[in-house]
């Protein structure tokens, strides 16, 4: 089996294995089995953007404050995001991890060294040299705004449209993310700016999440608990269920839903509503990624800012994607 930046999970999968390798076991407090699922499907609130339609503003704005303080988690849809473009955008990622070679893939390999390097790896949030566990998940990170650290030619090169894809994409979720985080501002009875002022210039990192068949998917997880540390986290998922958020101490599995775009508010969003004093803050949102017997791919994009300024597994393989 490879060590360093040729182990990759998919690579392991696809050796045949019985059993997973001893540094993707859970301890048995983490492991899904134990883990209370609950279907948030109806739960989960659901909220109709009517295209950003000006006289419509009013309710989403208060559908958004009152998902953003119960659940800090909720689907947006007829939210201006092209669907054909969402599925291109599928597409491609799924092709990258399923139709190229191993020794292609490698070409696009990021620093294991480097927690934020972009390019193709297997180790994000975690810290291996501590004796970490591993997530059983390959990613492919791609550093997309600021328009300075776009750099198209350290982006798959295959399929021919990804780059074109790949940046369409990027332009359209900045613009839905400003959109939502001037929402969740007015919510907050503040100006529509407020909460981008307040958290400085605008970073967008996409990753695409790729979670290959598992054996013993009981006994580990595709990503473990955490919360995202930058402003919002836009996720576009796979018609695999994988996501679970920890809402009144239980974890619970969120449904996909076709064309939507969940939203998870993250770090920096609660952060600033709770500089804002005596206004009921935000809650940003817990989440993982759990396997079952079929591949998932996850693709979310994650909206951060730089610098705070003073005042968030399967038998078969899933993707995912990721706009932060």
């Amino acid at each position: 089996m490879e060590r360093g930046v040729e182990m990759r999970v998919q690579r392991i999968a696809e050796e045949g294995i019985a059993e997973i390798p001893s540094q993707y076991i859970q301890p048995l407090e983490n492991r899904p089995l134990i883990i209370v699922e609950k279907d948030c499907n109806n739960l989960i609130p659901e909220i109709n953007l009517f295209g950003f339609d000006a006289e419509q503003k009013d309710s989403v704005r208060e559908a958004i404050g009152e998902a953003c303080r119960e659940w800090g988690v909720f689907h947006v849809t007829n939210h201006g995001v092209s669907m054909e473009l969402m599925d291109q955008m599928r597409t491609a990622g799924l092709s990258f991890f399923r139709d190229y070679p191993f020794e292609e893939k490698l070409k696009y390999a990021c620093d294991p060294n480097s927690a934020a390097s972009q390019g193709y790896g297997s180790k994000m949030l975690l810290n291996n040299e501590k004796g970490g566990v591993l997530d059983w998940r390959d990613y492919f990170d791609h550093h997309t705004l600021p328009l300075s650290r776009r750099d198209p030619s350290r982006w798959p090169h295959f399929p021919p449209c990804y780059s074109e894809v790949l940046g369409k994409y990027s332009d359209e979720m900045k613009v839905l993310a400003q959109k939502l985080l001037g929402l969740i501002s007015e919510s907050l009875g503040l100006s529509p700016s407020y909460i981008e002022d307040a958290i400085g210039d605008l970073y967008q990192n996409i990753t695409i999440s790729y979670y290959p068949p598992c054996p013993q998917p009981d006994l580990t997880l595709g990503l473990q608990s955490h919360s995202d540390m930058g402003a919002i986290t836009l996720l576009i998922q796979d018609d695999i269920p994988g996501l679970q958020v920890f809402k009144d101490f239980q974890w619970c599995t969120v449904q996909p839903l076709s064309h939507a775009i969940l939203v998870i508010l993250s770090d920096q969003t609660e952060v600033v509503s709770l500089m804002v004093g005596g206004l009921l803050p935000l809650q940003n949102t817990l989440f993982l990624f759990v396997l079952d017997c079929v591949f998932l791919l996850g693709m979310p994009v994650f909206e951060h800012h730089k610098p705070f300024r003073e005042q968030k597994p399967f038998d078969e393989s899933e993707v995912q994607l990721i706009t932060k």
